[in-house]
């Protein structure tokens, strides 16, 4: 059976040219601060669940089957503390931010999604219906899935959530019908490279704007930072290995945050000495929405047209 185009492997991707992206204001980077709200979605005991999800949380002694309350109520601390904590560090500093937010967790924190509402600096990608894994969903399920999540973001938000990303990766099915639904800009179900990048889905032209788990705070979850200032170190060597690359060839760089880690206040001192560090380098950085950097790429990269491809 002949895959899919998007389903292809590529390891070429841009090569030794990468395009000019033409950030707005000749700026060397795109910073993007993606803030996931998963609390209320994960899988649990009390929404039909075998047991507790304990997926980035400090219970590395946990996971045990049945319900695990410590777990729960490290979810819990996400959103009834390190929501606040981590959007008035965003707020103080006028810098936008993307919520990348599962559905349910909307619903089931009014404020959060209230306050999503209120925030103009804030977008939103949606990050599924569940904080679940797409891969095991047949496709009658997922579509249903993608269409839920789609409009309970709406409805709680006000907002349209302009992208999609599914936990950790998407099953062989999900390009194609987040295709199909035609309500997304972009999905950042990838992690191949460093610019946004059109795949062919169907005949249609989608586009791909990658995510990163290297930048990302679930290294603490895995051992590999441990403090904050480890967290603002590595950040801060990213983006200034990418900003002295952007003097030619400029990029996008996305940093990932979860209530539950980066909420924690030793956390969200790292966080905050690194968005003090970019304030300082000006208009020579882009710190802007997902959805700004999908926009961007529709207006000044539409894709060639396939008779121009080759094979």
């Amino acid at each position: 059976m002949m895959l899919a185009d998007h389903l292809k492997r590529n390891f070429q991707g841009y090569g030794s040219r990468p395009p000019n992206p033409m950030w707005p204001g000749a700026a060397k980077l795109a910073l993007n601060f993606v803030v996931n709200v998963e609390e209320g979605s994960e899988p649990s005991v009390g929404d039909g669940d075998p047991e507790t999800e304990s997926g980035l949380t400090e219970g590395a002694s946990g996971n045990f089957k049945g319900r695990d309350l410590a777990a729960e109520s490290m979810f819990e601390f996400g959103s009834r503390v390190g929501y606040w904590r981590i959007v008035r560090l965003f707020e103080e500093r006028a810098m936008p931010a993307t919520i990348m937010a599962c559905a349910l967790a909307l619903e089931r924190n009014p404020d959060i999604a209230s306050h999503v509402r209120q925030t103009a600096q804030f977008d939103v990608c949606a990050h599924g219906w569940r904080w679940e894994h797409h891969r095991g969903l047949d496709i009658a399920e997922e579509r249903l899935r993608i269409a839920r999540a789609a409009a309970s973001i709406l409805n709680s938000t006000g907002k349209t959530a302009d992208g999609w990303y599914c936990r950790y990766g998407p099953s062989i099915n999900t390009r194609r019908l987040l295709s199909e639904a035609g309500c997304f800009l972009y999905d950042s179900d990838a992690y191949n490279d460093e610019l946004p990048y059109w795949v062919d889905v169907d005949g249609k032209q989608h586009l791909v704007v990658p995510y990163s788990l290297t930048s990302n705070d679930a290294k603490f979850m895995r051992g590999s930072i441990d403090s904050g200032e480890a967290f603002f170190r590595m950040l801060r060597e990213s983006f200034d290995m990418l900003m002295s690359e952007g003097q030619t060839a400029p990029k996008m760089m996305s940093v990932g945050l979860h209530l539950r880690i980066a909420g924690h206040p030793g956390r969200a001192a790292g966080l905050r000495r690194f968005l003090d560090y970019v304030a300082t380098h000006g208009d020579q950085v882009w710190v802007c929405n997902r959805s700004d950097i999908a926009r961007h790429w529709h207006t000044h990269h539409q894709p060639e047209p396939t008779s121009k491809k080759g094979n």
